[in-house]
């Protein structure tokens, strides 16, 4: 047993000082309040729950930094990231994904939803395994000392009535059948990861084939990107006569085991469905802000029934603060009012939330029973300087994070991951991938 004091802990009543734990077998077994440090090990600053990153695309981080400049829009920006998906294999993934891990577990998350679409080898030819890609995902994930839902997702259209071309055939397994038989293969071997799935969005899946996976992923946690652009929402409408989320809710997609990712774009009827189902809403707002998406209507789902989440998505950031912040900050540009969500809200939304839409019941909150996942924040720091206890959830950022505790496992020191070295892994995998080919 290990016992940690807390100058200040994030309790589910709330933030409150002098806080020890007891930790067993990777969950915590005891909490006292107001009592003094003892020989317990110190939790510096303001210790919260552990962080779930609810939406991830590992292979999207090689494109930060790259032709940030360049004008466009989601559909050019796309062509880029379809260059990165083209060199990518098993082993270059996985040194990839090891170093965003790591970088996520820096920031004090830990716990990810990878949306997995990057299946297969060029031109869709099979690997060995035929899970390779997503092994690689997962090993990576076990390296960097962080949980993982891997949500594998299916991908089988290049649009409406429109066929797979180039990288695209990367990402198929020919039909939902396929994909449900490729996935069925794959092997969970350890008590960090849970397996999902994922519907890309009503535009990569033939609305026929969307039963069989939400067949496949009953009681598994299930993703599927939504109105992320008003392009998919006008050929949905054209093809289909619905909105894509009228038509996720006639193929039986919406339910409380589904999370929205995206929902830019939604009319009041979409808001009402959503919440009415309880379908959780993942919003990616520091992506949808580099990718010049728009800005959803996260009060009005909250207050329909959504559970709200956050995810970095295409990692333009990697800072589940810088996240949340942005949640309550672009409502106030659009409804130019203050206020939408309390620090403790934007808390939720990336600790028990995040954690609940993967599939993760027992986290992202601390109490007995719960996995013992600690992230401790400077409050020493210039930028929390003077600022109350109960803000710093809506004040802090990555930067900000002093050490990591996963199931009682130590993975962040003093702001250094204890295992991997993020920026040389990044470096160095980054720079190998944009060699000219």
């Amino acid at each position: 047993m290990t016992t940690y004091w807390c100058e200040w802990a994030w309790l589910p009543s709330g933030p409150q000082p002098d806080v020890r734990f007891d930790v067993d077998g990777g969950r915590i077994t005891a909490v006292a309040v107001g009592v003094p440090a003892g020989d317990a090990e110190r939790l510096p600053g303001m210790v919260l729950p552990g962080l779930a990153n609810a939406h991830s695309h590992a292979f999207h981080r090689a494109l930060r930094g790259w032709h940030t400049g360049a004008r466009g829009t989601f559909w050019t920006w796309r062509e880029q990231m379809y260059q990165v998906a083209e060199a990518l294999d098993p082993d270059s993934y996985y040194q990839l994904a090891r170093g965003v891990y790591a970088e996520m577990a820096l920031a004090g998350i830990t716990c990810v939803g990878e949306f997995h679409y990057l299946h297969h080898a060029e031109n869709g030819a099979r690997y060995a395994d035929p899970n390779a890609m997503g092994e690689a995902l997962v090993q990576a994930a076990r390296d960097a000392g962080i949980r993982i839902t891997l949500l594998d997702t299916c991908y089988l259209a290049g649009g409406f009535g429109r066929g797979l071309e180039g990288v695209q055939l990367r990402f198929s397994d020919r039909d939902a059948a396929g994909w449900a038989a490729r996935v069925g293969e794959f092997t969970v071997d350890g008590d960090g990861i849970r397996l999902g799935a994922a519907v890309h969005s009503v535009r990569a899946v033939p609305s026929e084939q969307i039963p069989d996976v939400v067949d496949w992923a009953r009681r598994k946690p299930l993703h599927v990107h939504l109105s992320e652009q008003r392009a998919e929402n006008d050929a949905c409408l054209a093809a289909h006569g619905c909105t894509p989320t009228q038509l996720l809710e006639s193929r039986g997609v919406l339910g409380p085991d589904t999370t929205a990712v995206h929902a830019t774009h939604l009319a009041a009827d979409d808001v009402a469905l959503l919440g009415g189902s309880g379908t959780g809403v993942c919003l990616c707002p520091t992506t949808e802000a580099d990718l010049a998406d728009g800005i959803g209507p996260a009060p009005a789902l909250r207050a329909a029934g959504s559970g709200l989440s956050i995810g970095s998505d295409g990692h333009s950031v990697i800072d589940p603060f810088a996240e949340v912040q942005a949640i309550e900050s672009y409502q106030r540009l659009d409804a130019e009012t203050r206020g939408h969500f309390s620090a403790g809200e934007l808390l939720d939304a990336a600790a028990e939330s995040g954690h609940r839409s993967l599939g993760w019941t027992d986290a992202g909150r601390l109490e007995v029973g719960a996995r013992a996942d600690f992230v401790a924040i400077d409050v020493g720091s210039t930028r929390l300087a003077g600022t109350e206890p109960g803000a710093v959830p809506a004040v802090a950022r990555a930067d900000d994070v002093r050490e990591v505790i996963v199931d009682g496992q130590r993975i962040v020191r003093d702001r250094a991951h204890c295992a991997v070295d993020a920026a040389r892994e990044l470096r160095d995998s980054i720079n190998d991938l944009r060699k000219p080919r």
